[in-house]
């Protein structure tokens, strides 16, 4: 991964490969903002007015390339678009701050060095700039090139991959102040783990299935002192979780249930997460129709942002226990495959009717909902890409909550809110259970058309135990992007959802969530 430092040198001094600065859409034209000053000057104070000659404007996400004049140690000034000048007295907002520095990160490929000297007026300010520079510097390049000898001679040619950009500096900041330095530690852990996702997610479903998915978790588990249990399908046939047994069974790979555990010894809480782990989903007998398989990979992307959030809280020492449950399994259609009219009994003990084997994700996660309940956690949040639905509610960009518990809600949407993850607060309408009576099981997988993600978020509520706080995240729109890239967010998986559940598990640990 890109490596982090807090640099000592300024602007006018630091040798890179480039120096990175910001400006901001102004009343009359770019506004060059705080710490480019030096790079100002060595414009002569006409820095604003070269942008505006190239047609630059301060608009968000906005990159501008510039030769460097005499005065700078870099060849290239690269000005990236931080959005309106904030009113007087305010700062930047760290989102602005994220995607420029992702902006500029994704534009800076094959480079080895690069100076942010973006405005940071605070510790909050430089984690957000850091935490953007690492996230817009990801590339997934696993598959390209290797030993196919012309892969290889493209790379040479300049036609393949770039490399991510090797190092960001970060000016402007106190290298030797404790604040700066954790805050420079924790955006580097929590980066390095959304990437880890972002991995999971984007490896090709024949390499990545639910066995060699609980082979990363245990050996991830064994690098960071978390205990991980995996259940096989001779352990789920024994302990009767039908949800995940029916939904895998029509794979010749098996399906698994992995929980890892990270403990603290002076933790007071516990925060289960459970994530939706189906690393391929074809709609199994319910076929998905042409168009709708390609990126099926990614419907393990729950499972991935809570296996990057328990060993992200791990890296970090939070004193809160952090339970993650991974809901593994492979939909697929064969002589064995569930049928539309099955009857699954659950680990719950209720029996479930299969009107579609293309709602799997509620059936997976029930089972392990289930059991993550028989622990007694404080509060329990369940991550998934669980409905079109949503994606037609909310877009491509916008994950929506749902709880059992208003002020849990509300709070998951601040915490998202503050670090820059788009969400919404969803209703679980009470009506709407009654589409899901079943005559032959006690609940049927599918209810009504209309208001379909708040369906299946009613599922899931049936197996949540008394008591115990609960919040459903469907990130079925964010957690994969099929455009251009922008900010830091790149094309394929994003890692979404796992900055709120590191600040959540944060949160609880430092009992700001009652």
């Amino acid at each position: 991964m890109t490596a982090l430092t807090l640099s000592t040198a300024g602007a006018a001094t630091l040798r890179a490969d480039a120096l990175v600065v910001g400006v901001a859409k102004g009343a009359k034209g770019p506004v060059v903002a705080p710490g480019a000053e030096a790079v100002d000057k060595a414009f002569d104070g006409k820095l604003a007015t070269v942008l505006e000659t190239l047609g630059a404007s301060g608009a968000e996400g906005e990159v501008t390339k510039l030769p460097a004049p005499a005065g700078l140690k870099v060849p290239v000034v690269i000005a990236v678009g931080l959005g309106s000048v904030p009113e007087k007295d305010a700062a930047f907002d760290a989102e602005a701050l994220r995607r420029a520095a992702g902006s500029a990160a994704r534009a800076l490929a094959g480079s080895k060095k690069a100076g942010f000297a973006l405005p940071v007026a605070s510790v909050e300010d430089a984690e957000a700039v850091a935490e953007g520079a690492l996230l817009g510097a990801y590339a997934f390049t696993v598959y390209q090139g290797g030993e196919n000898k012309l892969a290889s001679k493209d790379k040479k040619n300049g036609n393949g991959p770039k490399s991510p950009l090797a190092e960001v500096a970060l000016l402007g900041t106190k290298p030797r102040d404790k604040a700066f330095k954790a805050a420079a530690d924790r955006a580097v852990a929590v980066v390095e783990e959304i990437n880890r996702a972002r991995d999971l997610i984007n490896t090709p479903p024949n390499d990545l299935y639910p066995e060699s998915f609980a082979a990363v978790a245990t050996a991830a588990g064994k690098e960071h002192g978390i205990k991980v249990q995996v259940l096989d399908e001779k352990a789920l046939v024994k302990g009767g979780f039908g949800g995940l047994l029916g939904v895998g069974q029509g794979s010749t790979h098996g399906p698994r249930l992995v929980k890892l555990a990270y403990t603290h010894p002076k933790a007071e809480k516990t925060l289960a997460l459970v994530g939706k782990g189906i690393t391929y989903d074809s709609g199994g007998i319910s076929l998905k129709p042409a168009g709708h398989n390609e990126t099926m990979k990614c419907d393990m992307s729950g499972a991935a942002a809570v296996f990057a959030t328990v060993v992200a809280a791990a890296r970090l020492g939070l004193r809160v226990n952090v339970t993650g449950w991974l809901a593994l399994a492979e939909n697929m259609p064969s002589g064995n495959a569930t049928r539309p009219g099955d009857v699954l009994h659950m680990y719950s003990g209720k029996t479930v009717e299969v009107l579609n084997t293309d709602a799997e994700g509620r059936l997976v996660l029930a089972d392990a909902l289930t059991r993550a309940c028989e622990e007694n956690p404080d509060a329990i949040v369940d991550v998934a890409t669980l409905t079109g639905a949503m994606v037609l509610a909310l877009g491509h960009r916008t994950f929506g909550i749902m709880a059992n518990d208003d002020a849990f809600r509300t709070s998951i949407h601040e915490i998202a809110e503050e670090v820059g993850e788009a969400s919404w607060p969803m209703p679980l309408p009470a009506d709407l259970r009654k589409g899901m009576d079943s005559p032959t099981a006690d609940i049927a997988n599918m209810g009504e058309r209309m208001g379909g993600g708040l369906v299946a978020g009613l599922f899931l509520q049936e197996f949540v135990g008394e008591g115990i706080a609960w919040a459903h995240l469907d990130i079925a729109g964010p957690a994969f992007h099929e455009g251009a890239p922008y900010g830091y967010t790149p094309k394929g998986g994003t890692g979404s959802a796992v900055r709120t559940l590191v600040k959540l598990a944060e949160r609880t640990a430092a009992g700001d969530l009652g």
